[in-house]
Parts: structure tokens; sequence; C-alpha cells
């Protein structure tokens, strides 16, 4: 296994420079976050957290996994690894999307495996980047299978929705961004579902020390199971951020990062998911997925977990969203916006 490094997430920075969108930072109002209870033994001046949003949703496809797609496919066009019969990939929509983007600009073709259940919205989309599309079996793991044998069969170059170290490094671009823009950042929030983001940006982070607060659906929690187990276990997959977080189990790289100190591993039910996914569009019209609603929802959330701000911590079990420290620097991650924002509801007054 490849344990991902910093110098991956450099290399990859290099190679996607110019080629992807700068993620844009909007600053939450004060106040909006409500910060842990304070230790009585801490003298400090009350200060209140700055949380921002990083509007990563906002990128080519719509989502970040445009960025570790890019890296995958230039890195095989430099090497001269990349094949004429073009890429293949399994994915719940999102990584397919970012392959047949990457590859359509490569000019090769991707040839995509998606659950039947994917949203319609991602299929035509896929579809508009001239993307052989394979709707098989009910969950991702049918897609993967299905995937496999047709890399077999033709010599297409299987990528992966998140387990290689080169779509998790471009992911890990993201966090040099965003720690660029925001210096004395001190914690980034993102959600999980394989694990190619959060691994990226764990280890981005981890030079840097920064802690990351790791946020999964109750019923999609691939990444806690493995944190609790100590090695990659399959996982119940039900919950409404499903499409984009209902990964069977994570990878060994994910689990790998988030073994390493000052990573937070927390859950969030499915109606904190659908109450902070509504209020993004409510006070800010800002429709995302669910989930990308996920990052969100554990500040958002009644929280049973705040770390220890005096030594790095590395909590194992169910913990319940997260709370910011006292003057805590904190970066959300909203990272996908393949949604139908027709199934959003206008609760802000508006004519």
């Amino acid at each position: 296994m490849h344990q991902l490094t910093y110098g991956d997430i450099k290399a990859a920075a290099d190679r996607i420079a110019g080629r992807v969108r700068p993620v844009t930072l909007a600053p939450v109002d004060p106040g909006a976050i409500r910060t842990a209870h304070r230790d009585p033994l801490d003298d400090r001046e009350p200060e209140p957290c700055e949380v921002y949003l990083a509007l990563e949703f906002m990128q080519h496809t719509g989502s970040f996994k445009a960025r570790g797609a890019q890296n995958f496919i230039q890195a095989h066009r430099d090497a001269g690894t990349l094949p004429d019969v073009g890429v293949t990939i399994a994915s719940g929509g999102n990584a397919g999307l970012a392959c047949a983007w990457a590859a359509q600009q490569q000019g090769v073709t991707a040839t995509v495996f998606l659950p039947a259940t994917a949203p319609a919205v991602k299929v035509a989309k896929l579809r508009s980047y001239d993307a052989d599309v394979r709707l098989t079996g009910a969950e991702y793991a049918e897609a993967l299978a299905a995937c496999e044998d047709f890399a077999a069969a033709t010599g297409a170059l299987a990528s992966h929705a998140y387990d290689h170290p080169l779509i998790a490094a471009g992911a890990g671009t993201l966090l040099q961004e965003i720690r660029a823009q925001l210096p004395g950042l001190d914690t980034v929030v993102v959600a999980v579902g394989g694990g190619g983001l959060f691994a990226g940006i764990a280890t981005a982070a981890q030079h840097h020390g920064i802690r990351v607060v790791a946020v999964e659906p109750e019923n999609c929690r691939a990444l806690n199971a493995a944190l609790e187990a100590g090695r990659p276990v399959d996982v119940t997959v039900d919950s409404i951020a499903a499409d984009s977080l209902g990964a069977r189990r994570t990878s060994a790289m994910a689990l790998h990062a988030a073994q390493q100190d000052a990573v937070h591993s927390v859950l969030v039910r499915d109606d904190e998911i659908i109450r902070a996914r509504q209020a993004l569009w409510d006070h800010r019209r800002v429709a995302v997925e669910h989930g990308a609603a996920v990052a969100l929802a554990a500040l958002t959330a009644p929280a049973s977990h705040a770390p220890d701000r005096g030594r790095p911590t590395r909590p194992v079990g169910r913990n319940h969203g997260y709370r910011p420290g006292n003057g805590e620097k904190v970066a959300v991650v909203l990272c996908g916006a393949n949604t139908d924002p027709g199934r959003l509801v206008n609760h802000a007054g508006e004519s």
C-alpha cells in the first residue's frame, strides 16, 4: 500500500496548477456557530470561533473530485501510460463526472460505471462530457466489479473514486489552498465517504499541524468503523447522503491517515444533515448535495464531543458533532453540489 506523503500533495499541486479553479472561502456570520463549553480553568478572554466555508462545490464538474481526476490523468499523460482506449471508473457520480471531464480535456474516452440508483442529474451531466455511461447494480461495490472486468478485457486505464494515491493527492491540494488564504488555520472539517478527500486533506494538514475533523453519517461510517476495528471493514450503507458518501469500506490509505494525531472522527444523523443543507439554502442561497452538508452538520448538530486543546488527541468511538474551542479558526469543506435544487424548500420568506 502506498502511504500518501506531503510530497505527493506538493507534486499534485504543481501538476494541476492552472487546470482547476482555486477554492473560494466565505466567512460564516459571527456567532452563528456555538463554541464548546469552556474549561473553568481556562483563564483566557472569551473569544468567538472563526468559521469559513470552503466553496469547493464551485469547482469544475461541481465537486472537489476534479482535482484528483486531473492529477490522475495528467500524471499518466506525462508518464506516457494513458492508453488510446481511455480510462474507466466506477463512481456514485461525482468521481465519474470528474474523470469524464478530465478525460475529455485529454481527448480520450471515459467509460463510467455507476449504480442504477445514481441521481438522474448526475447521469445526464456525465453524458454531457461524452462519457460512455454504464448503469450497473444497486450499490457502488457492484459497479466497481463491473468496471474491473471492463478494464481487464479492454486495457482501459482503471481509475478509482477514492482509493488511489494520485486521486487522494489531488484532493489534498484543497487544504494547501485553504491554508494559504487562512493563516493560522486551526481546524478543517471534512465529510468522509471512501476517504480520498479525507486522506489527502489529512496528509497535508498533518504536515502543517492542523486538526482534521472527519465527519460521516451515522449509517455510512466506513472510516469510523475502521478506526474502531483497527482495519478496514464492510459497513451498512443507509443514509440520505449515500449517493456521494456511500462507500461500503474505507481505504487502507484513509485509515492510516486517520490514525495520526489530531484527527477526530465524528458522526451526524440524517435529520441534522438535512437541516444543515436547508440552512445553507435559506441563509446563503447555496444548494449543495447532502454529502457536502455533512461537514457543516457537525458544527450545527447538538455535540457530545469537543477535543482536549492541550494536546494532540486521536479519540476513537462514536462521537457526535464537533464544537470549536475558544478563538478556534475553522474551515468547513462544502465539497459538492450535484443535486436537484427543486427538492429544497423556501423557508426564508421571499415571495
